[in-house]
């Protein structure tokens, strides 16, 4: 028999790799120039279609820290640096990032000015949706695999930038926000499931996976972050060891609880500084801190300055 030649099979999958591509681009550059209109230079903006919010930022400003709960996260133009723990994940319009658990982060927009600002969605995932998801695919039924880490890149392809690219649309269009809101941010759920790294977000939809337990002591921590909690009474509330708790939370979280709990303390400290304009003792006794010295040391080093200075640079940053 003749040999078939497979060159014509090879030319093919080129090709649509080629269009792929060229698709891809197409979609980002509408989604950029979407967003870059539908928000005021320098702020961030909550969008009438749930959970669904827009940024725009035209100046690289200090590093912003904050608890992100699970969400999806995109650049349309620009690039940024985010930290957990000691892990720095670097992401630009190319990917999207996930937060699998809620995670205290520092972010830092890299490379933004009013010609190319940076411009962000954030898309905050409702768990009770994609735990209804990975019902109906099945997700429960697959082999449980090691704690998956709580944080995430993938790429932005057309299958998740279309049904993205119409949720933000429907914000010119308000009247379709009812009806296919739901559907868009379903379809994306299903894609980020199914897709590259979609383990993460799977355990935190299996009943009494490693990733649920770890959400079980975030809850905690964040209730009680005030509190001097020991690891053995956090152990005992998900039904591990101190070391199995260790290993996955840090696992999930690139921390230890307690280092997780002083960055909830930290943060809601200078959330009061800024909020109530109240002195450092205060707001380091209000978070559970006895020593005013051991705040200002670990609130200097986490934040780059003591409370007053760091009080100081903040509020000049936002009246600039």
């Amino acid at each position: 028999m003749p040999k078939t030649s497979t060159r014509h099979g090879h030319d093919n999958r080129l090709d649509d790799r080629h269009d792929a591509q060229v698709e891809t681009m197409l979609l980002r550059a509408r989604l950029a120039a979407l967003t870059e209109r539908l928000t005021p230079p320098d702020t961030v903006v909550a969008s009438p279609v749930p959970r669904l919010t827009l940024g725009h930022g035209a100046h690289v400003a200090h590093p912003v820290h904050m608890v992100y709960e699970p969400a999806l996260c995109v650049i349309a133009q620009g690039c940024k640096e985010v930290l957990v723990g000691r892990d720095v994940v670097i992401y630009d319009q190319s990917q999207a990032l996930i937060f699998a658990q809620n995670l205290p982060v520092t972010g830092h927009v890299i490379g933004a000015s009013p010609e190319t600002p940076h411009l962000a969605i954030r898309l905050d995932l409702d768990v009770k949706v994609l735990a209804e998801l990975a019902v109906e695919l099945q997700v429960a039924a697959r082999p449980r695999v090691a704690s998956q880490r709580g944080i995430y890149t993938t790429a932005l392809t057309p299958d998740l930038l279309h049904p993205l690219l119409r949720l933000v649309q429907m914000i010119e269009r308000p009247q379709d926000i009812p009806t296919l809101a739901p559907l868009a941010t379903r379809e994306i759920l299903y894609r980020l499931l199914t897709g590259p790294g979609g383990e993460a977000l799977a355990q935190l939809a299996m009943p009494d996976s490693h990733s649920q337990r770890v959400a079980q002591v975030i809850a905690l921590l964040q209730q009680r972050f005030r509190e001097t909690l020991r690891i053995d009474d956090l152990a005992r509330e998900v039904h591990w060891s101190p070391s199995a708790l260790h290993h996955h939370f840090k696992a999930v979280t690139a921390m230890t609880p307690v280092q997780y709990q002083k960055q909830i303390r930290l943060q809601e400290a200078r959330r009061l500084l800024l909020a109530e304009n109240i002195d450092a003792s205060l707001a380091g006794h209000r978070v559970g801190y006895d020593s005013p010295s051991q705040f200002n040391r670990e609130y200097s080093r986490f934040f780059g300055a003591p409370p007053a200075r760091d009080l100081k640079r903040m509020r000049a940053q936002k009246v600039a």
